[in-house]
């Protein structure tokens, strides 16, 4: 997470995970444009609101939601888990942008990693916990 300077032009970086993915956000000086993978995010989130209102949530919180562009590299995981990194690493270069921004989003719960994940299977059960089913002879 650090801040470059790129032809006058400030990038501030975020890491995200959540689940198995990761997601490496930048935000530049622009317009709200959110872009992800080389797509614009509505095309590759599919058109789902839900996933570009949790991207723009820390934003929205600050009020900067039309003046930082979203970039975006993306892998691991599903839409759901990589919504979430995106958002986890919006707030986390959102800290870096300006260390005022970190106490709103943290009492928003924008810059807590949710650290559920899929539980391993163990053996003796068919998945992480369903055991085969009983019988009494």
């Amino acid at each position: 997470m650090q801040a470059t300077e790129n032809k006058e032009k400030v990038v501030y970086w975020g890491t995200g995970r959540r689940k198995s993915a990761v997601a490496r956000v930048r935000l530049v000086p622009g317009s709200g444009e959110i872009i992800v993978n080389k797509k614009p995010g509505n095309i590759y989130f599919n058109r789902i609101p839900d996933y570009l209102q949790a991207i723009k949530g820390p934003l929205e919180t600050l009020g900067l939601e039309n003046d930082y562009d979203i970039l975006v590299n993306a892998h691991g995981g599903g839409l759901t888990g990589q919504a979430d990194a995106v958002k986890l690493g919006v707030a986390r270069a959102l800290c870096e942008l300006a260390p005022e921004n970190r106490p709103p989003l943290k009492a928003e719960g924008y810059l807590t990693r949710d650290p559920r994940a899929k539980e391993r299977k163990k053996y003796g059960l068919h998945k992480a916990r369903k055991a085969p089913q009983y019988s009494k002879r």
